[in-house]
Protein backbone atom coordinates (compact mmCIF):
# COMPACT_ATOMS: atom_id res chain seq x y z
CA UNK A 1 0.00 0.00 0.00
CA UNK A 2 1.25 3.22 -1.20
CA UNK A 3 2.18 5.65 1.76
CA UNK A 4 -0.33 8.34 2.19
CA UNK A 5 1.84 11.07 3.77
CA UNK A 6 5.03 12.12 2.31
CA UNK A 7 8.54 11.47 3.60
CA UNK A 8 9.24 14.93 4.90
CA UNK A 9 6.25 14.54 7.32
CA UNK A 10 8.29 11.58 9.34
CA UNK A 11 10.56 15.21 10.52
CA UNK A 12 7.28 16.88 11.28
CA UNK A 13 6.72 16.46 14.36
CA UNK A 14 10.35 17.14 15.57
CA UNK A 15 10.25 20.50 13.37
CA UNK A 16 7.04 20.92 15.74
CA UNK A 17 8.60 20.73 18.97
CA UNK A 18 11.79 22.53 18.10
CA UNK A 19 9.31 25.47 16.55
CA UNK A 20 7.64 25.48 20.23
CA UNK A 21 10.70 25.57 22.20
CA UNK A 22 12.10 28.20 20.42
CA UNK A 23 8.18 30.03 21.00
CA UNK A 24 8.04 29.18 24.09
CA UNK A 25 11.37 30.65 24.93
CA UNK A 26 10.89 33.72 23.49
CA UNK A 27 7.47 34.22 24.78
CA UNK A 28 9.01 33.92 28.58
CA UNK A 29 11.91 36.11 27.57
CA UNK A 30 9.55 38.79 26.28
CA UNK A 31 7.60 38.44 29.62
CA UNK A 32 11.02 38.45 31.71
CA UNK A 33 11.09 42.26 30.31
CA UNK A 34 8.14 43.64 29.14
CA UNK A 35 6.35 42.49 32.22
CA UNK A 36 8.57 43.70 34.45
CA UNK A 37 8.45 47.37 36.66
CA UNK A 38 11.61 47.93 35.00
CA UNK A 39 10.11 48.31 31.25
CA UNK A 40 5.77 49.27 33.26
CA UNK A 41 7.16 51.46 35.34
CA UNK A 42 10.35 53.31 34.36
CA UNK A 43 10.30 56.57 32.57
CA UNK A 44 6.61 57.01 34.15
CA UNK A 45 6.10 60.64 34.14
CA UNK A 46 2.39 62.06 34.48
CA UNK A 47 1.16 65.18 34.31
CA UNK A 48 0.61 66.56 37.37
CA UNK A 49 -2.36 69.58 38.39
CA UNK A 50 0.33 71.99 38.64
CA UNK A 51 3.61 72.05 37.03
CA UNK A 52 6.11 71.65 39.50
CA UNK A 53 9.90 71.54 38.64
CA UNK A 54 12.49 69.78 41.10
CA UNK A 55 15.31 70.83 39.23
CA UNK A 56 14.21 74.59 40.23
CA UNK A 57 13.41 74.01 44.01
CA UNK A 58 15.57 71.15 44.86
CA UNK A 59 18.26 71.38 42.37
CA UNK A 60 19.16 75.92 42.12
CA UNK A 61 17.41 76.73 45.42
CA UNK A 62 18.86 73.95 47.25
CA UNK A 63 15.72 72.88 49.08
CA UNK A 64 15.89 69.99 51.90
CA UNK A 65 13.91 67.16 50.72
CA UNK A 66 12.19 67.10 54.01
CA UNK A 67 11.13 70.50 53.66
CA UNK A 68 8.08 69.25 51.47
CA UNK A 69 8.54 65.67 52.51
CA UNK A 70 8.99 66.15 56.00
CA UNK A 71 7.83 62.85 57.27
CA UNK A 72 10.44 60.81 55.43
CA UNK A 73 12.55 60.23 58.62
CA UNK A 74 9.48 58.95 61.19
CA UNK A 75 7.06 57.77 58.77
CA UNK A 76 6.35 55.04 56.81
CA UNK A 77 5.61 56.90 54.25
CA UNK A 78 7.05 59.58 52.17
CA UNK A 79 4.17 62.51 52.20
CA UNK A 80 2.81 64.41 49.66
CA UNK A 81 2.98 68.56 50.81
CA UNK A 82 0.01 70.31 51.38
CA UNK A 83 -0.67 73.27 49.62
CA UNK A 84 -0.25 75.34 53.05
CA UNK A 85 3.35 73.89 52.38
CA UNK A 86 3.59 75.64 48.92
CA UNK A 87 2.05 78.54 50.04
CA UNK A 88 4.00 79.36 52.53
CA UNK A 89 6.56 80.57 50.09
CA UNK A 90 4.19 81.26 47.40
CA UNK A 91 2.38 83.91 49.09
CA UNK A 92 5.58 85.85 48.46
CA UNK A 93 6.65 84.45 45.15
CA UNK A 94 4.86 84.51 41.15
CA UNK A 95 2.17 85.38 42.84
CA UNK A 96 0.34 86.55 39.38
CA UNK A 97 0.78 82.91 38.51
CA UNK A 98 -2.62 81.09 38.00
CA UNK A 99 -0.92 78.32 39.07
CA UNK A 100 -0.33 79.67 42.37
CA UNK A 101 -4.00 80.72 42.15
CA UNK A 102 -4.82 77.48 42.59
CA UNK A 103 -2.68 76.42 45.32
CA UNK A 104 -4.20 79.51 46.91
CA UNK A 105 -7.69 77.96 46.60
CA UNK A 106 -7.00 74.97 47.65
CA UNK A 107 -5.45 76.36 50.75
CA UNK A 108 -8.74 79.14 51.60
CA UNK A 109 -11.20 75.87 50.75
CA UNK A 110 -9.62 73.26 52.36
CA UNK A 111 -9.71 71.21 49.19
CA UNK A 112 -6.37 69.18 48.51
CA UNK A 113 -4.64 69.22 45.63
CA UNK A 114 -4.93 66.22 43.45
CA UNK A 115 -1.27 65.08 42.66
CA UNK A 116 -1.06 61.78 40.68
CA UNK A 117 1.47 59.32 42.56
CA UNK A 118 4.65 58.53 40.53
CA UNK A 119 6.20 55.94 42.51
CA UNK A 120 3.58 53.06 43.71
CA UNK A 121 4.23 50.57 46.24
CA UNK A 122 2.04 47.31 45.51
CA UNK A 123 -0.45 46.44 48.02
CA UNK A 124 1.10 43.23 48.55
CA UNK A 125 4.38 44.58 49.42
CA UNK A 126 5.45 46.63 52.53
CA UNK A 127 8.25 49.85 52.64
CA UNK A 128 8.97 51.70 55.33
CA UNK A 129 10.57 55.34 54.14
CA UNK A 130 12.01 55.83 57.93
CA UNK A 131 13.55 52.62 58.33
CA UNK A 132 15.81 52.99 55.10
CA UNK A 133 15.88 56.82 55.34
CA UNK A 134 17.68 56.60 59.30
CA UNK A 135 19.91 53.62 58.04
CA UNK A 136 21.76 55.83 55.59
CA UNK A 137 20.03 55.10 52.06
CA UNK A 138 19.55 58.62 50.62
CA UNK A 139 16.66 59.30 48.19
CA UNK A 140 18.73 59.52 45.32
CA UNK A 141 19.46 55.39 45.40
CA UNK A 142 15.57 55.37 45.21
CA UNK A 143 14.24 58.08 42.75
CA UNK A 144 17.44 59.63 41.33
CA UNK A 145 18.61 62.78 40.55
CA UNK A 146 15.58 64.41 41.07
CA UNK A 147 16.89 67.67 41.79
CA UNK A 148 17.86 67.35 37.75
CA UNK A 149 14.32 66.81 37.50
CA UNK A 150 12.23 69.19 35.56
CA UNK A 151 9.44 67.03 35.95
CA UNK A 152 9.63 63.75 38.41
CA UNK A 153 9.57 60.34 36.53
CA UNK A 154 10.08 57.10 37.96
CA UNK A 155 14.11 56.21 37.57
CA UNK A 156 14.31 52.59 38.98
CA UNK A 157 12.58 49.75 38.64
CA UNK A 158 11.86 48.96 42.11
CA UNK A 159 11.06 45.64 41.44
CA UNK A 160 11.53 42.94 43.77
CA UNK A 161 14.93 41.69 42.39
CA UNK A 162 16.16 45.07 42.59
CA UNK A 163 15.48 45.22 46.09
CA UNK A 164 16.78 42.33 47.30
CA UNK A 165 19.77 42.76 45.40
CA UNK A 166 20.10 46.29 47.92
CA UNK A 167 18.90 43.55 50.78
CA UNK A 168 22.06 41.42 49.64
CA UNK A 169 24.54 44.54 49.39
CA UNK A 170 23.81 46.84 51.14
CA UNK A 171 27.27 48.58 51.18
CA UNK A 172 26.87 49.75 47.99
CA UNK A 173 24.08 52.40 48.97
CA UNK A 174 25.32 53.43 52.18
CA UNK A 175 26.36 56.88 52.75
CA UNK A 176 27.27 59.30 56.38
CA UNK A 177 23.71 60.44 57.60
CA UNK A 178 24.43 63.82 56.46
CA UNK A 179 24.60 63.43 52.68
CA UNK A 180 20.87 61.41 52.94
CA UNK A 181 19.20 64.38 51.04
CA UNK A 182 22.37 65.69 49.15
CA UNK A 183 21.50 64.13 45.64
CA UNK A 184 25.03 65.18 44.16
CA UNK A 185 27.17 63.80 46.82
CA UNK A 186 29.15 60.05 46.20
CA UNK A 187 32.04 58.75 47.65
CA UNK A 188 34.01 59.43 45.25
CA UNK A 189 33.39 62.98 45.51
CA UNK A 190 34.34 62.67 48.92
CA UNK A 191 37.64 60.81 47.88
CA UNK A 192 36.58 57.62 49.58
CA UNK A 193 35.56 54.36 47.75
CA UNK A 194 31.80 53.19 48.31
CA UNK A 195 32.37 49.84 48.78
CA UNK A 196 35.18 50.58 51.89
CA UNK A 197 32.45 53.04 52.74
CA UNK A 198 29.76 51.35 52.77
CA UNK A 199 31.13 48.00 54.54
CA UNK A 200 32.49 50.27 56.95
CA UNK A 201 29.33 52.11 57.78
CA UNK A 202 27.24 48.23 57.47
CA UNK A 203 29.68 47.17 60.44
CA UNK A 204 29.12 50.47 62.43
CA UNK A 205 25.38 50.93 61.94
CA UNK A 206 25.03 47.03 62.23
CA UNK A 207 22.87 46.97 59.09
CA UNK A 208 21.65 43.67 58.11
CA UNK A 209 18.62 43.97 55.45
CA UNK A 210 15.97 40.28 55.93
CA UNK A 211 16.19 39.20 52.53
CA UNK A 212 13.12 36.72 53.37
CA UNK A 213 9.43 36.44 52.41
CA UNK A 214 8.32 38.47 55.61
CA UNK A 215 10.28 41.40 55.14
CA UNK A 216 8.24 42.76 52.62
CA UNK A 217 5.35 40.61 52.62
CA UNK A 218 3.38 40.44 55.88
Amino acid sequence: MANIFPRWTNTLPLKILVALVFIGGGVAAAMNYYFTPKYTRVGYMPSQPIPFSHQIHAGQLGMDCRYCHSHVEKSGHANIPTADTCYRCHQHVKTNSPHIAKIKEAVETGKALEWVKVHKVPDYAYFNHSVHVNSGVSCVNCHGKVNEMPVVWHDQSQSMAWCLDCHRNPEKALRPMDKITNLDWTAESAGKDQKDLGEALKKAWKIHPPDNCAACHR
